[in-house]
């Protein structure tokens, strides 16, 4: 059961990945107090966040928790770091119900970052694999992802094949300048 303070149960997280952690590092469901300890500035490194209050960011928080079974937010969390920007990657694996392949669920990886100082240290191989985990326990039939293809190589590393072409639609010109 997660408590009131984790967006889902830390029980699905993988236990392998865990230990296999750098010493200084753990990973974990997203918090609603990590507001303060870097998340946003995680994101920011992948793509334009824009500008997000406390009670925006608790609100949304809230609502994806509601979703129970849908938003599975992962945090990695470096101890060795000042305490109020200790969040040093993230990812999310979002579950889609389907009518599909006899009622499958299907996950979706989105949002993977790696603060810049922390990349090569193989964080977002471990993100990757603990995300996988999850959809795996969760039910999940398969995950796909849409990547950069500057990033296609790393996510073929982690097992992901290329499997058609990604398409956009925009709706709102801002999204659309920032490719979002």
């Amino acid at each position: 059961m997660a408590s009131s303070q984790e967006l889902f149960s830390a029980v699905l997280v993988s236990q392998k990945v865990k230990e296999i952690m750098p010493d200084t590092c753990h990973i974990r469901p997203l918090k609603r107090s990590d507001f303060h300890r870097g998340h946003l500035d995680v994101l920011r490194g992948l793509t334009h966040v824009g500008e997000i209050s406390e009670a925006a960011w608790t609100e949304r928080f809230d609502w994806m928790k509601r979703c129970n079974g849908t938003y599975y937010t992962l945090v990695i969390v470096d101890e060795s770091s000042d305490a109020s920007k200790s969040i040093v990657g993230t990812g999310t694996l979002f579950v889609e119900k389907k009518f599909l392949y006899e009622l499958g669920t299907q996950g979706h990886i989105e949002d993977i970052a790696i603060a810049g100082d922390m990349q090569g240290k193989k964080l977002g191989v471990k993100l990757i694999q603990a995300l996988d985990h999850i959809a795996k326990e969760v039910g999940c039939y398969k995950t796909i992802l849409d990547c950069d293809p500057k990033n296609a190589a790393f996510y073929e590393k982690c097992g992901y094949g290329k499997a058609g072409q990604e398409m956009h639609h925009y709706y709102d010109d801002k999204a659309q300048k920032h490719g979002v």
